[in-house]
């Protein structure tokens, strides 16, 4: 399956360009299997597809995301079970830990956005990275890849991605 996992919507980000049925035509027509709504800090993108779409698509998944925007550690990608509504999400600001604590007590996973990118927006250029090097083994998934990054910033996403791979592999045996 094809998936496109970090994506912002018109209804729901600044930076979002198209509105969500837009967006899910512009997949399909490519190819794509589905998608994660990552709007930041706001589920209103998803919102409409729930609310207007879902019930006419037909072989076409979307998921519930968001792109939080932590205090300490830049933006993090999480993905929550549709059936959880943690308005906390959508209010800006919280500390990585405290937040990979929530999402992981109500079943979601989460993972840094860009995580080599622009200072403060991106884990490994905040404080918080070099502070407490331990918190990225509580991520689920590091994305390795975002076409709006340098190919520097990607490089060093999966070079990232790949160090925490190992250090699961590690705890796993």
């Amino acid at each position: 399956m094809k998936f496109d996992l970090h994506c912002h919507t018109q209804e729901g980000s600044l930076d979002g360009k198209l509105p969500i049925a837009e967006y899910i035509r512009l997949l399909q027509e490519k190819g794509y299997d589905g998608m994660l709504v990552t709007d930041h800090n706001s589920y209103n993108g998803y919102r409409r597809y729930r609310d207007r779409l879902k019930n006419k698509l037909k072989n076409f998944v979307v998921l519930k995301g968001i792109e939080y925007d932590t205090i300490d550690a830049g933006h993090i990608l999480i993905i929550m079970p549709e059936q959880v509504k943690l308005k906390l999400l959508e209010c800006r600001g919280l500390p990585v830990r405290i937040l990979q604590d929530i999402v992981h007590r109500h079943g979601g996973i989460l993972g840094p956005a860009h995580p080599c990118g622009e200072k403060y927006l991106s884990f490994t250029n905040t404080s918080r990275f070099y502070k407490s090097p331990e918190l990225i083994k509580r991520f689920d998934f590091i994305e390795a890849f975002n076409a709006c990054e340098s190919a520097e910033s990607n490089e060093g996403a999966r070079t990232v991605s790949y160090t925490h791979l190992r250090a699961h592999e590690t705890t796993l045996h």
